[in-house]
């Protein structure tokens, strides 16, 4: 497969494997709710130390993961200041900072920041697990090789095309779309334990709201329902996303419907005698006969409920097709969604989100709606406004799932603008157009920063101590490879922390300086016979032992 060269890669290759673990650290006074580090997190910090933190509790757990880059126009003034242990790496980018529509190697530098954080993402993604990425023209070929060499090409899904808005004022082509790449983790194991990626057809929803409204003011009157859904119909501009659904127009209490066909196509049908439910006359029967080939085959229709009757005899009966049963759609490659509607929604919010750009909520909901189920996981690591929480906690809220979100960022906006959407969107919003919305949409999360490397130098000299659980967690995925959610903790008082059915992995820590350095924290002959009594293989992490060779 060909490989994309570019200045700094020989530099940045390995990267990603000397980034140093960092716990997080929650701040109770930005958190929303009392919560811990394994529920909804927003990290401030470094993506790329963010996501070196999460590897030992989430590595292999996260199912979908969007991310927004910048775009490297050139018109956004950003900094590329990874510490890559190189002089020469760390020279050329001293020569320009920012990166700006002056440098000549904006390209590799984006490239030489991008390609690190794709490598870790990859760890954290599940065997089944889905990323996508927006991006537009500037980097749009650049990152597809980039992808395609990160992870896999064999394992590219496809590219959508948004289009968001027409620019009239464009000498030559009004660009208004921007590209999302999907990749999988493995592409068939996302052929062979994910259902097909389906979502629910637009304008359905409104529908779904008109009828719950006539419900509301006129209880079971079905046909009473069905007038008023036809004149809610009537009264629709032709561009509504409603409209092209306006042939379900009836109502039971089984739901929306549409009568359609139900007779024999081509011609030559089974022509029997049916009774209208209510006059106890032999209906019309259609020209081509009935579709039913057996008249039992009819009746059990009729018991069932979907058979529409008219009136009287005189008219032939339809059959009713709902549209719960049919309302969803395979995901399109290009779609239309204005872009400034999200502004527009992140100023209701917000008042002043001083955030010109941000993704809408739908989008990003759709692409979660078919990638994900009710418990995944699901990361953003360039997180902006906080677009992806607000998509995880609306399509929780719509559908009763669990899933979690886990946003980094590492502006200083991060609780100013991305917690602070998220816990408005929670808490609720009063001038929202949405009543979901406006009540809130009801969760939590831990707003984390990032803690001092965990180093063992600093570590013997007490200078930087991780908590008990920040270092179990570090020394297991270290050791073994493994992630655990929750926090670690012993479970006895050897310090076990973690097993399986042939391993156990034990710790003897507290993070004081002087316990480090008593005979407690030392690995004794003793305690090693009782951890050998065990009858499994054991990893002992400890300051020293006592035990003869």
């Amino acid at each position: 497969m060909p490989s994309l060269e570019f200045k700094g890669k020989q530099h940045i290759y390995a990267h990603h494997l000397t980034v140093p673990y960092r716990p997080l650290v929650v701040d109770p006074a930005k958190s929303l709710h009392p919560t811990t580090a394994d529920s909804n997190l927003i990290i401030h910090g470094d993506n790329l130390h963010a996501l070196k933190a999460l590897l030992p509790r989430y590595a292999g757990r996260v199912k979908c993961i969007y991310i927004d880059p910048p775009y490297n126009t050139g018109n956004e003034g950003w900094i590329y200041n990874d510490k890559v242990n190189s002089a020469l790496m760390q020279a050329w980018l001293n020569q320009n900072r920012p990166v700006d529509n002056e440098d000549l190697e904006r390209h590799d530098k984006w490239l030489c920041m991008l390609w690190p954080r794709l490598h870790i993402l990859k760890e954290l993604l599940s065997y089944d697990g889905v990323i996508f990425v927006s991006i537009d023209d500037n980097e749009q070929h650049h990152l597809r090789m980039l992808m395609d060499e990160v992870f896999g090409e064999t394992n590219f899904i496809g590219s959508f095309v948004w289009e968001g808005t027409v620019k009239n004022d464009a000498k030559f082509i009004s660009v208004g779309h921007d590209y999302i790449l999907a990749y999988a983790s493995s592409f068939e194991d996302v052929k062979t334990n994910t259902e097909r990626w389906r979502v629910l057809k637009e304008g359905i929803d409104d529908i779904y709201k008109c009828v719950e409204s006539l419900k509301e003011e006129l209880g079971k009157d079905y046909a009473a329902i069905s007038d008023g859904l036809k004149a809610w119909y009537s009264s629709l501009a032709r561009n509504h996303k409603s409209w092209p659904h306006r042939h379900y127009n009836w109502v039971d209490e089984t739901g929306v419907y549409f009568a359609g066909d139900i007779s024999w196509p081509g011609g030559g049908g089974p022509r029997y005698e049916v009774l209208h439910p209510v006059t106890q006359k032999p209906v019309r029967i259609p020209a081509t006969g009935w579709r039913f080939a057996q008249q039992e085959t009819f009746e059990e229709a009729v018991r069932s409920n979907r058979v529409h009757f008219g009136e009287d005899e005189n008219s032939v009966p339809q059959l009713k097709r709902y549209l719960h049963e049919t309302n969803q759609q395979v995901l399109t490659s290009v779609f239309y969604q204005d872009r400034r509607a999200a502004y527009q929604n992140l100023v209701r919010i917000l008042k002043d989100p001083k955030f010109e750009y941000p993704k809408d909520e739908r989008v990003i909901g759709r692409l979660i709606e078919v990638a994900t189920s009710d418990n995944d996981i699901i990361l953003d690591s360039f997180a902006g406004s906080g677009t992806t929480a607000h998509a995880v906690l609306a399509l929780n809220k719509a559908d009763g799932g669990n899933r979690q979100f886990i946003l980094v960022e590492c502006e200083d906006y991060a609780d100013t603008i991305t917690a602070e959407r998220v816990r408005r969107v929670i808490q609720g919003v009063p001038g929202a157009r949405d009543k979901a919305l406006q009540e809130g949409l009801g969760g939590s999360f831990a707003y984390c920063t990032l803690g001092a490397p965990i180093d063992p130098e600093k570590m013997l000299t007490g200078e930087a101590l991780p908590s008990w659980s920040s270092l179990a967690a570090y020394l297991l995925h270290t050791a073994a490879g493994l992630s655990v959610a929750g926090e670690l903790q012993p479970q006895d008082a050897d310090g076990r922390f973690y097993e399986t059915e042939t391993t156990a992995w034990y710790l003897f820590y507290q993070p004081e300086i002087n316990w480090l350095r008593s005979s407690a924290a030392v690995l004794t002959e003793d305690q090693a016979k009782r951890i050998h009594s065990a009858g499994k293989a054991a990893y002992v992490f400890a300051a020293d032992k006592y035990i003869g060779q």
